[in-house]
């Protein structure tokens, strides 16, 4: 699984025009399936968007989580992070998972989000969104289920 994180002092998301999920602080997590992805990966990634430690202290340093901060995450399936474009210039989805498995996968990862406490909105899955964020700092992190970059 990938995920493209965005600390956000609010972040929403629309299908056809109606809100559909809505966050004021916290992360909007972009979240893609690979084929070969199975519940681990989710819970990897589930774990360590919780616990990661981007917002500032009193020190103003990064050192609080998501739930130190009172904050929530809008988590928003996005298949086309495993878009590749090493070839040509339109991007090959082959890696990405069916929509079946996605969807499985995606509805597991936000259930692990709220189990920890953590207040998650959604989109819609398969549905064509707009997304509107304000990115805070900027703070924007990728993180793969099976790389290391």
């Amino acid at each position: 699984m990938r995920t493209l994180i965005q600390r956000v002092t609010r972040a929403s998301v629309k299908v056809d025009g109606e809100a559909v999920g809505r966050i004021d602080k916290g992360l909007l997590v972009l979240l893609g399936v690979a084929q070969d992805d199975t519940e681990a990966d989710a819970d990897y990634l589930a774990d360590k968007i919780v616990g990661l430690r981007v917002f500032e202290d009193a020190d103003g340093k990064m050192n609080l989580a998501v739930p130190e901060i009172g904050g929530a995450v809008l988590a928003v399936s996005q298949f086309t992070l495993y878009g590749d474009v090493r070839r040509g210039r339109r991007p090959s989805f082959d890696a990405a998972a069916k929509p079946e498995q996605a969807r499985k996968l995606y509805e597991y990862f936000v259930e692990k989000i709220r189990a920890a406490g953590v207040p998650c909105e959604t989109g819609r899955f398969q549905a064509t969104m707009e997304v509107e964020l304000v990115n805070d700092g900027p703070v924007t992190i990728l993180i793969d289920s099976k790389k290391i970059f």
